[in-house]
């Protein structure tokens, strides 16, 4: 079997990180795996296998008629089973390719978000659509985002399926990373990851971790991203009476390490899926508290961790200070977390049923009949 998984651009983003690390064990099954970028980037994938970058400017994304000739000469002369594409920019690429030089390929799409959240606008509903419409199947991040896929695009059932995002097995530093470690040393650090953006949320993070850090002296934040509200971010932090103890760390490729230390990871989203990086908290055995948003109540619950509704700012803080007290109950959902990631979301058991996916894609049987 031989699959392109087709990423948006070389970045230390989840979803890209995930494709990566998913076509690493897919190789290990046996599958001729071909990673392709679309557009310009400057980090290092972690692949071990064929690599391609087309490096496209981000303002052709809707209109590159360069682009799609070169993934479709690209396909004639490699013959793929499959296409997979990464998130939404990677299917209109791919599409957009297949429409206008006609190669016949199956295009599986990797649903990583509620996309309900996102289709605000008659004609954002109508593009989406279109396009979701030319793939031949979806495999969903989470339950939750494959009912919401099905309802918002009527999309048939028998089409789509849930494969979750997983955790790579490894061994972690005993230390925290050296440019940090005066950080852990001095502090207990909270910790966040993801990119700048609105719907993640960092204005009511910061707000929080302020109410915090004004009864707790202990406490430090790094937030792990990167991204278009970065100066705006800063600018509140300089208003904040804790303003010495955040961190802005940009994108790292060390983020287990970074958690593996931490009292906590805190995600207080609007908008999700299912975020790898509770899972590799959970991983980590580090405390999650996290809203209740997208797919994160499938694997945070009262006995994983600390499930809060996104609009109560109060809970969130009373749970950050629960598990900054400590004790046998912090102890216990740390200890499930743990055990439910190993189970059911390491990478390795993740790639099997990708595989079994693309199988049945390939030989045109549907997911559930």
């Amino acid at each position: 079997m031989k699959v392109i998984q087709l990423v948006q651009k070389p970045q230390f983003r989840g979803a890209e990180i995930f494709a990566s690390q998913l076509s690493n064990h897919l190789r290990n099954l046996g599958v001729d795996v071909h990673l392709i970028s679309v557009f310009s980037g400057t980090s290092e994938l972690p692949f071990s296998g064929k690599t391609s970058h087309l490096k496209r400017p981000l303002n052709k994304r809707l209109w590159d008629f360069k682009a799609w000739k070169d993934f479709a000469d690209l396909i004639k002369s490699e013959k793929p089973d499959l296409i997979q594409a990464n998130a939404g920019d990677t299917l209109k690429f791919a599409i957009l390719s297949k429409l206008v030089y006609k190669w016949d390929t199956p295009v599986v799409f990797r649903n990583a978000n509620k996309m309900g959240d996102f289709i605000n606008t008659r004609p954002k509903y109508l593009l989406n659509r279109f396009f979701v419409n030319q793939v031949k199947a979806v495999v969903s991040v989470s339950q939750l985002c494959e009912k919401d896929f099905i309802h918002t695009f009527s999309f048939p059932a028998s089409r789509i399926k849930t494969i979750p995002i997983g955790v790579e097995e490894q061994e972690i530093s005993s230390e925290p990373p050296a440019d940090l470690q005066s950080i852990y040393k001095e502090y207990r650090v909270l910790v966040h990851i993801g990119s700048l953006v609105p719907e993640k949320n960092h204005e009511a993070l910061l707000n929080i971790f302020d109410t915090v850090a004004q009864n707790d002296p202990s406490v430090f934040l790094i937030i792990i991203g990167d991204g278009r509200m970065r100066a705006e971010l800063e600018n509140q932090v300089a208003g904040l009476s804790c303003k010495d103890r955040v961190l802005f760390a940009g994108y790292r490729n060390d983020v287990l390490q970074v958690l593996k230390h931490a009292t906590a990871f805190l995600m207080p989203s609007l908008i999700e899926g299912l975020p790898g990086v509770i899972l590799e908290a959970m991983y980590c055995q580090t405390p999650v508290v996290a809203n209740n948003v997208g797919g994160i109540s499938e694997v945070v619950n009262d006995t994983t961790g600390w499930l809060i509704e996104k609009e109560d700012i109060t809970g969130f803080i009373k749970a950050v200070n629960e598990v900054l007290v400590g004790g046998q109950n912090v102890d216990q959902k740390v200890a499930n977390a743990h055990h439910l990631v190993i189970g059911k979301y390491m990478n390795s058991r993740i790639a099997t049923r990708f595989k079994e996916a693309y199988e049945q894609v390939i030989s045109g049987k549907d997911f559930h009949s």
